[in-house]
């Protein structure tokens, strides 16, 4: 029988602001074996590239990364948020290590292709170096994964976070029976934004694609549902979208189903 393996991405004002990120981290630190953190920080990155006079472009809730806008991404994700969340979990006793895609060669990407849009910097994962991702949770450690990817060749890629996660979970889904967890500041998927309480309990591809034509499913949503049901097609057991305090109520919110 194969471990269970719990794999969180967790983003949006989470991330951003430091009493939410503090009760997250407390959930997460409750969290029974293995359990691999992937995280965002995408508001932090604009703040800090408005500060240095760089624009932000997003396309469809993606991150257009020019070379400056590159620096910037690294900077945050890889530096500040990444540590400052591995400072977190170590405060709490959880043995957390921060990794981007090119520390022990754990994610290779390769430049996004021009195409209707120039995305920029941005990687699309090829390979996932499952074996080494294993060997780090066989020895108690707490990987903490950074949006930021390599080539193989000597550049860095900004990789969506939520694929990020996706790619892990479906490359480490042979070896153990994984649950994929988004999880933001949200209840889970809402059928009205305005309204927190109207959490859409369960979402198939059908209505995903219903929701999304409506209009009601936007933005970064999008990528998150699109990459929440690649992983369950490859192999995951259970995707979720949630709020920290869906982590610890038996996994509330909204359930990604095929």
């Amino acid at each position: 029988m194969r471990d269970h393996l719990i794999i969180i991405k967790v983003g949006g004002k989470i991330v951003e602001e430091e009493d939410s990120l503090r009760s997250l981290l407390k959930d997460f630190s409750r969290i029974a074996g293995g359990k691999i953190l992937v995280h965002g920080g995408g508001k932090t990155a604009t703040a800090l590239a408005e500060k240095l006079g760089i624009e932000t472009k997003m396309v469809d809730g993606r991150r257009i990364t020019d070379a400056e806008t590159l620096k910037v991404a690294t900077m945050v994700y890889a530096g500040l948020v990444n540590k400052t969340i591995v400072a977190g979990l170590q405060a709490l006793g959880n043995n957390a290590i921060g990794l981007s895609g090119a520390d022990l060669d754990i994610i290779r990407a390769v430049k996004r292709p021009v195409g209707a849009v120039d995305y920029g910097y941005v990687g699309d994962i090829n390979w996932v170096n499952a074996q080494a991702i294993a060997e780090l949770l066989d020895n108690g450690a707490i990987p903490v994964l950074a949006p930021i990817t390599h080539d193989g060749k000597g550049s860095l890629l900004n990789t969506n976070a939520d694929t990020i996660a996706s790619e892990v979970a479906t490359s480490l889904s042979s070896r153990y029976e994984v649950r994929l967890i988004f999880c933001f500041e949200k209840h889970g998927v809402l059928l009205n934004e305005a309204d927190d309480k109207s959490v859409i309990p369960e979402i198939d591809p059908a209505l995903f694609e219903e929701l999304k034509a409506k209009g009601t499913i936007s933005g970064g949503m999008i990528p998150k549902l699109e990459n929440g049901f690649n992983a369950l097609r490859r192999g995951v057991s259970m995707v979720v979208v949630t709020n920290a305090q869906g982590l610890s109520g038996g996994l509330r919110g909204t359930r990604l189903v095929l």
